[in-house]
């Protein structure tokens, strides 16, 4: 089944946000989003989505990137497998990538043009991309997720009414102010919900330690990144050996010997990848297998638009595990716009169709007041 590819386009938007989108690390004041949509020869379309969350300046800079550099390359291949074109892709901008110290912009590129080919795959297959990676179940466990530090309660109130029953908030800002939050929100929490903090990678090993020493009687699901992702096994180990509640990571581990090695370790008790940033479809399709093999929750790590979202939910779905998709409940119109028809929230749950490949598409009409870039090109 080989694809040939016709023409290649990207799109850049950005949604004015009314609250900001805070973490330890920077504060996001509008939404970006980078699309990739392919056209093959015989009339099929995929879609893509390169991650470029923060710093939003750098939107634009990755569609340069895939006009620039990658578009030549995806526009020359015959594709019969979308692995095959991802080792492809990485192995022919593996030099750029140590030249240019660009590793991120452009693995993430990567992984977006990774996605829009699995979508052509599976609509080639006649069958949802979930089934097409051996999934069975379209109904997919969700979180709400970048739940803000300021007005908390009536965040998750508001995501509670919304049909989610698992809530992660953002940590980060002092551990006096982290704690109260945490301690207010788990008093409102019914017995079947679940809570989870992110750091987003904000402290030093001592200060992470004082952390859980003072909230390990809370039942937490999870405390994601609460020390740099590239910190020493050692520090991630004396933390997993202070606490019961699982440690989170993953949206900022890039390789599969780096993967496989954090699985063997053992420290981590969820890991999340994000087929955004890293992997796409073909990378993570590994990762994920070797996850689960060794009894570790998986649970994809995404905040962005549609696409990559409903992506995320489709390699979930496809790996038969029991772990639950991120969900970003901050306003951003690019989420549903981007994904046509989005899933309806059922008790924590969104349910996949049957349309082959992504089964969904952007709503192009309906966003088209937040486009700033669009380019294509043909071959």
């Amino acid at each position: 089944m080989i694809t040939s590819v016709k023409s290649i386009e990207v799109f850049v938007y950005r949604a004015p946000i009314e609250t900001p989108v805070m973490t330890s690390f920077g504060t996001m004041f509008d939404r970006p989003a980078v699309i990739i949509k392919i056209d093959d020869d015989e009339g099929y379309t995929g879609w893509g989505e390169i991650w470029c969350n923060y710093p939003t300046c750098g939107a634009e800079h990755r569609a340069k990137l895939l006009e620039t550099t990658f578009a030549p390359l995806v526009l020359k291949m015959d594709i019969n497998d979308p692995k095959e074109a991802f080792k492809y892709l990485t192995k022919s901008t593996h030099t750029l990538a140590i030249q240019t110290a660009e590793i991120g912009p452009i693995a993430q590129v990567i992984s977006g043009i990774d996605i829009a080919i699995w979508d052509i795959f599976a609509q080639k297959k006649n069958k949802p991309l979930y089934q097409i990676l051996g999934g069975n179940e379209a109904k997919v466990p969700i979180y709400a997720s970048g739940i803000n530090p300021v007005d908390t309660l009536k965040t998750i109130d508001r995501a509670r009414k919304e049909g989610f029953d698992a809530f992660k908030i953002k940590v980060g800002f002092g551990h006096d102010n982290d704690i109260e939050i945490i301690k207010n929100v788990q008093l409102a929490m019914s017995a079947n919900e679940r809570l989870m903090v992110d750091a987003n990678q904000a402290w030093e090993l001592t200060e992470a330690i004082d952390f859980f020493t003072r909230i390990n009687k809370i039942p937490l699901n999870w405390v994601e990144e609460p020390i740099q992702a590239d910190r020493p096994e050692n520090e991630w180990q004396k933390l997993s050996g202070i606490t019961n509640i699982p440690l989170a990571a993953g949206e900022n581990i890039r390789g599969l010997g780096v993967f496989n090695k954090k699985i063997k370790n053992g420290n981590l008790g969820v890991i999340q990848p994000d087929i955004c940033k890293w992997g796409g479809i073909s990378a993570n399709i590994m990762v994920v297998k070797g996850i689960l093999e060794n009894g570790i929750n998986y649970c994809p790590h995404f905040l962005g638009g549609g696409i990559g979202l409903i992506a995320s939910a489709h390699l979930l779905a496809g790996s038969g595990g029991d772990g639950m998709l991120e969900v970003d409940f901050n306003q951003n119109p690019l989420r549903e716009g981007l994904a046509d028809p989005f899933p309806k929230i059922i008790k924590s749950k969104i349910t996949l169709n049957n349309t082959p490949g992504l089964g969904v598409v952007p709503d192009q009409a309906s966003i088209e007041q937040y486009l700033v870039y669009h380019t294509q090109i043909k071959k």
